[in-house]
């Protein structure tokens, strides 16, 4: 019986050791990924001058004056730079989410004879970088006329090879094929049947892969330099590294620091709106664990 008892006793202080050490990694690491993000703040209360004399943890007072130098000084077009990065970000997001989505439901639902193929082929896809490719989208993009226009950053993000993988992975672990057959006996359609009951029973995975997706599209700054070049009609990253690029004498470090930091909030409001959904799926999922 004491041996037992002893027994118990050490799990129990082993499994109270163990979640200690892991509160504490997760902590650290909370820190470390949110320190940046105050630094960017910080920097964004200084002045030019204040940020030429090294790094300070302590705020400073200049955050209404660099945010207004930016808007009466600078010549970017802010807010409609803000205004195109949400349209092509979010725009892309959905677009992307949802094929991939129905993507993966046709791979994941049917069989037919090239379906390994297509599974492989668009893994392969995934391998290809962006600046491979980059050449010749741009002149299809001249061809076509869409320079300055907003079609060639959104509709090429609905072919997503990473977020349909994820989404197949998501669909092998939580959509039972038993589900989707019983729909097809009662009679439902196959858009019908994606729509109202595969696709919300994906909205964990939705809220991820829209995350990402913005984020990715937002943080773009690559193929929109390629193709946009009227000054109303560019993104925020586009603005951010003009702005860097400006001759010493209009350089200020301050307006920079403080437009990258309005850059960042769409980011948050995106993920405390959907983070919601990520975790009701966990609790879900742990539930019917």
């Amino acid at each position: 019986m004491r041996y037992e008892e002893n027994n118990k006793r050490s799990k129990g202080l082993g499994v109270g050791v163990r979640r200690v050490i892991a509160y504490v990694v997760l902590a650290f690491v909370s820190i470390l990924c949110l320190f940046w993000f105050y630094l960017l703040f910080v920097n964004a209360t200084r002045s030019h001058g204040e940020l030429t004399t090294g790094f300070t943890p302590i705020p400073s007072t200049h955050l209404l004056e660099n945010w207004k130098n930016l808007l009466t000084k600078s010549t970017q077009p802010i807010w409609s730079g803000m205004f195109n990065s949400f349209i092509i970000a979010a725009l892309s997001a959905v677009l992307c989410t949802y094929f991939s989505t129905m993507t993966a439901y046709a791979i994941h639902a049917y069989d037919f004879k090239l379906k390994k193929f297509m599974f492989s082929f668009i893994l392969m896809i995934m391998m290809i970088p962006t600046q491979v490719t980059a050449l010749g989208f741009l002149q299809l993009v001249s061809r076509m006329k869409l320079e300055d226009s907003f079609i060639p950053l959104i509709v090429p993000s609905i072919a997503a090879p990473a977020t349909f993988f994820y989404m197949k992975q998501y669909m092998e672990s939580t959509l039972p094929l038993s589900l989707v057959e019983a729909a097809r006996i009662d009679g439902s359609g196959e858009f019908r049947t994606f729509n109202t009951i595969v696709f919300p029973l994906m909205k964990p995975a939705i809220a991820v892969q829209l995350i990402f997706a913005f984020v990715t599209s937002w943080n773009n700054y690559f193929t929109p330099a390629l193709i946009l070049h009227d000054e109303k009609k560019k993104t925020l990253p586009i603005l951010i590294a003009q702005l860097r690029s400006a001759d010493w004498m209009k350089f200020d470090m301050g307006q920079v620091y403080i437009m990258i930091a309005f850059s960042i909030f769409p980011v948050i409001i995106v993920y405390l709106f959907l983070s919601k959904f990520i975790v009701q799926g966990v609790a879900l999922g742990s539930v019917k664990g």
